[in-house]
């Protein structure tokens, strides 16, 4: 990776004022980084901003960030440290200094408001009820939550008037803060410290700008209209290249407009010769033995590491204890690191709020059934006010629903984004199907619980494999397993060798490596002498795992066949022969292999499990019933499905990605015959292939013939459902073997391919696909150590409507990996949850709503499981005080309302104070009304405990009643309704 010409220039060279060293990308970035710093020079590394010029930069908004601190920290410094830069980033003009300035915030000094908050807009801050990613600024009240892109943590500032009081660091996911009081904290801009009249000039230049970007604003395309306020950052520096860059440079430029001439590439490469070389070190002991004359350094991240390598005896060598890893040989001298490469990536959270209800949201009603969420209306009853959910249903009726009871109503989930009927009061009609939904969940639940109960009492086969022999196998991957993927395989393999069956989940975000868990299973069964069955919901995908497995098992005797229905009868019989004697090791295949004799069967696998009903799934389990089963799945199982079935399911998640994955880089692009034609040249010139996604049959014709216009000697395969699988097969491994640049398919390509030299994929009319189709349709490609680029093409922007948008946005905005989790229950109402439960199902779903039938579903198994009462109780609660959230407290409906929604479905009054706790440090000191709604959500839960069923007052008399109708009476010291909530606690703790 280049470290030996850095480490011969500071061993030989004389000159040692290198102010910018050019590399190729940002791995080799930090691999020279690790020599600056073996020889203590300062240095900084920029990121690998590999854009386009004119692209729309809301996709490279980390790189951005960075990018930015960087520039900012150098410009800071008087000693200037050594950049390291990949290539790419230095194509363009950056800011200049003055627009990378920053403002210092100190505790006790002053801030005007309003004068601040125009200042966060000029520097490109979006302003939001709830701050989650850089970039983003809450103003609430006297508290202002800020999350600079410079900083590692989100900033909470409280103030007093207008003095700063409080500065803390705050967690993301919890939204609290830390312990620690900051003294003062630097505040830097998103994008560019601008002024109003800088701020309005650039945002006039951008909105008129020629780029075709979703939303033409100074976060998407601000870096190409800055003009004098950038420059050459090459420009009077002492800067070489550290090897000949040719062919990254046609490439570079082949892709960009840069501000760099060729000739400034003219630049000196850094020397080579073999009197310095790089190398692996794998018997570390063997080497010191070797090279015991020369000069040995030996670097490690502590002491512990040293130990662990079985050094002790460090006589005549030197220790180096710091993070990197340089192993270089020269002639008198040896450098070896005993460091691992940090493998731990970030797991970012998504900016898309999940659970939001919005007026006009269809919701569920557990006793009414379908209405239409209106809004929060505060309304006066016996004398207090109260927060109550309006909710609309047929001929305008309405029902108050008191926000302490929130947990009975849910967002209504449809399946397949259909339109729900409302329901009419009164009529008791949503009670009988209720019933009947009720008495179909029960043989559901039934069959559920006792497949599962049933498979308790069987033996099961014992699976287990010797620990090297698995290790060995591993080696063959050619990588290194993430430690979710070890912790997985683990997992099964412990699970299955216990004697109890075995029946896990699996569950992985596109590409996270399931495919991998999957062999070592089948790896441990054939150790242990059992068979194997793999079942897809797809013959393409059985095509596809079958290659898979044939390549890695091959070599290792493993026999392993195909099977689905368009297998030739006479080779279908031939290979039930196989499996019924136990000649075959391994069978793949559809839903063929629901019927087959096994001679020895030990794990069915289904992949794509969510594609599967489940009374498929039930059926499997019973054709299978004494063998251990795991189920795959891409698609995360929504919280309610997964609690459901937590008492009869266990569960492996891999949320890690492999450690060479890139994200997928995501453009929202208008239709562009200029566009398709870069792109699709671009990635042959990289010697990729595209997939482009076009979900019309009937037209796809008149856009190969589109596409063959504009590119006359593209090689172009068809494929679609009308084609027979045969053919599509065979296209397939035409495609694969490299005989098409580009495959026009309808989105049958969704499910589980593989192909690692695809990675670039043109989605067209992608407004009209679902959030998960899309990111299931984005994981197919980047899937190798490429990174890869997903374009979403739309025909106009201006046609979009609003949640079209909002969706493309997330996608583009939310492009990192794993962020499929984050999508999939993002999009549960746009893609339904119908293919969970199966097809006979979606008529009840569409009656009552996804979330309920979950909810009833997981009732029927409790119930049936002995773990649930069967009525779920209820009180009601009618005291004359003033008891809810006020909106001088939380401002924002959404965000009470989500209060509200966590409040209503605590269990303890432990549970209700961390929430209160939780608010203070979020919202400041709580006033009066908010106070007494969390003593209210207190006297709720204690009620319940108590089975009390109503808790009235008429002044200061205080009547209980149980649910047996027995009544208890007390009496308040006054009518205050401070009182009259200390007497019903004290009378409920008593």
């Amino acid at each position: 990776m280049s470290q030996n010409r850095l480490f011969q220039y500071y061993k030989t060279s004389k000159d040692q004022d290198l102010e910018i060293l050019i590399c190729q990308d940002a791995k080799e970035a930090h691999s020279l980084e690790s020599v600056a710093r073996f020889f203590k020079k300062d240095v900084l590394v920029f990121p690998d901003l590999r854009a386009t010029f004119g692209d729309d930069l809301r996709v490279y908004k980390e790189e951005i960030h960075e990018l930015f601190s960087t520039l900012r920290k150098y410009h800071s410094l008087k000693k200037k440290p050594l950049i390291i830069s990949p290539l790419k980033t230095l194509l363009f003009n950056l800011p200049k200094e003055n627009l990378l300035a920053s403002t210092r915030l100190e505790f006790g000094s002053t801030v005007e408001l309003k004068k601040f908050q125009e200042q966060m807009l000029f520097w490109g801050y979006s302003f939001v009820d709830m701050v989650q990613v850089e970039g983003e600024i809450s103003f609430r009240g006297d508290i202002i939550d800020i999350f600079p892109p410079s900083s590692a943590m989100p900033l909470r500032i409280s103030l007093f008037d207008d003095e700063i009081e409080q500065i803390k660091y705050f967690e993301l996911e919890s939204q609290r803060t830390q312990k620690d009081e900051l003294e003062s904290v630097e505040i830097t801009p998103a994008f560019y410290s601008l002024n109003e009249d800088e701020f309005n000039t650039l945002n006039e230049k951008v909105s008129k700008s020629e780029f075709n970007s979703l939303v033409k604003d100074i976060a998407s395309l601000g870096l190409w209209h800055l003009d004098e306020n950038a420059a050459n950052f090459l420009e009077g520096k002492d800067a070489k290249l550290v090897r000949n860059l040719d062919a990254f440079l046609v490439d570079a430029y082949a892709l960009n407009k840069p501000t760099l001439s060729r000739e400034s590439f003219n630049l000196e490469v850094l020397d080579e010769s073999d009197d310095f070389k790089e190398i692996s070190v794998t018997d570390i002991h063997a080497l010191l033995k070797v090279h015991k004359d020369k000069k040995i350094t030996v670097i490690a991240s502590n002491e512990a590491v040293v130990k662990q390598a079985g050094l002790f005896d460090l006589k005549g060598i030197e220790t180096r204890y710091a993070p990197y890893i340089l192993n270089i040989l020269t002639k008198d001298e040896l450098v070896i690191s005993l460091n691992k490469p940090d493998r731990i990536r970030r797991r970012r959270k998504s900016s898309i709020l999940l659970d939001d209800l919005k007026a006009g949201d269809y919701v569920v009603h557990e006793d009414y059934g379908v209405g239409i969420f209106e809004s929060i209306e505060k309304t006066e009853i016996l004398g207090g006010i109260k927060d109550f959910i309006v909710i609309k249903y047929v001929g305008d009726d309405k029902i108050l629903l008191p926000v302490e009871n929130l947990d009975v109503i849910d967002r209504y989930i449809a399946s397949g984004g259909s339109v729900p009927v409302l329901d009419k009061l009164g009529k008791g009609s949503f009670g009988k199907l209720k019933e009947s939904v009720k008495k179909r969940l029960m043989e559901i639940a039934g069959q559920i619980v006792n497949t599962a109960a049933a498979r308790e009492l069987i033996k099961a086969p014992k699976i287990r494999v010797d620990e090297d022999e698995l290790r060995a196998f591993q080696k063959l991957s050619g990588f290194e397993y993430t430690d979710d993927q070890t912790q997985s395989i683990n997992e099964i393999i412990t699970q299955m060798s216990s004697g109890h069956i075995m029946d896990r989940l699996l569950s992985g975000d596109v590409g996270f490596g399931k495919t991998e868990v999957a062999m070592n299973t089948i790896f441990a069964a054939y150790k242990s002498g059992y068979q194997s069955a793999l079942i897809v919901p797809t013959t393409l995908l059985s095509a596809q795992h079958y290659r898979s497995l044939h390549e890695r098992f091959d070599e290792l005797g493993i026999k392993c066949s195909k099977l689905d229905r368009f297998v030739s009868a006479k080779d279908k019989k031939n290979i039930t022969k196989a499996l019924a004697s136990g000649d075959l090791d391994v069978v793949v295949g559809t839903h063929t292999l629901f019927d087959l004799e096994f001679k020895n069967l030990g794990v069915v696998i289904i992949d794509e499990e969510h594609k599967f009903g489940v009374k498929q799934k039930e059926k499997i389990k019973e054709l299978y019933h004494n063998v251990h089963l795991l189920s795959m799945s891409a698609t995360p199982i929504p919280r309610s499905l997964n609690q459901a079935l937590s008492s009869i399911k266990t569960m492996s998640q891999l949320l890690t990605p492999p450690s060479e994955r890139e994200p997928v880089r995501t453009f929202v692009k208008e239709y562009d015959e200029k566009l398709i034609k870069e792109v699709i040249l671009r990635e042959i010139r990289r010697g990729g292939q595209i997939f482009y996604v076009h979900n019309s049959i009937d037209h796809m014709p008149i856009k190969l013939g589109e596409l063959k216009a504009i590119l006359p000697q593209l090689r172009v395969v068809m494929l679609h459902s009308r084609i027979s699988a045969t053919e599509t097969e065979k296209e397939l491994l035409k495609f694969e073997a490299g005989e098409y640049d580009l495959m026009l398919a309808t989105s049958i390509i969704e499910s589980g391919i593989h192909m690692p030299r695809v990675n670039t994929i043109i989605v067209d009319g992608a407004d009209r696909f679902g959030m998960a189709d899309l990111h299931q349709l984005r994981g197919r490609v980047g899937r190798s150590s490429l990174e890869g680029f997903a374009y979403f093409i739309v025909e106009s922007k201006e046609t979009l409507t609003d949640d079209a948008k909002k969706r493309l946005l997330a996608l583009e905005s939310n492009s990192f990996l794993g962020s499929g989790s984050v999508l999939a229950y993002h999009d549960l109402e746009i893609r339904g949850g119908g293919n969970l439960v199966g097809d006979a199902q979606s008529g009840h779903i569409k009656n009552i709503g996804y979330s309920l039938y979950l909810r009833m579903l997981e009732d029927a198994i409790k119930l049936l499981s002995n773990q649930a009462q069967s009525e779920k109780l209820k009180v009601d609660i009618k005291l004359t005080i003033s008891a809810f959230i006020s909106d001088e407290v939380v401002k924002e409906d959404r965000l009470r309302l989500d209060i509200y929604r966590r409040l209503s479905s605590c269990e303890t009054p432990l549970e209700i104070y961390e929430i209160q706790e939780e608010m203070i440090d979020r919202f400041g000191e709580l006033d009066t009304p908010t106070k007494q709604f969390f003593e209210l959500m207190v006297i709720k839960i204690l009620s319940l405990h108590k089975k009390i069923k109503s808790v009235s007052n008429y002044g200061q008399n205080i009547t209980l009643t149980y649910m047996d109708e027995k009544k208890e009476s007390i009496k308040s010291d006054s009518k205050d309704d401070d009182d009259i909530i200390k007497a019903v606690l004290k009378y409920l703790r008593g």
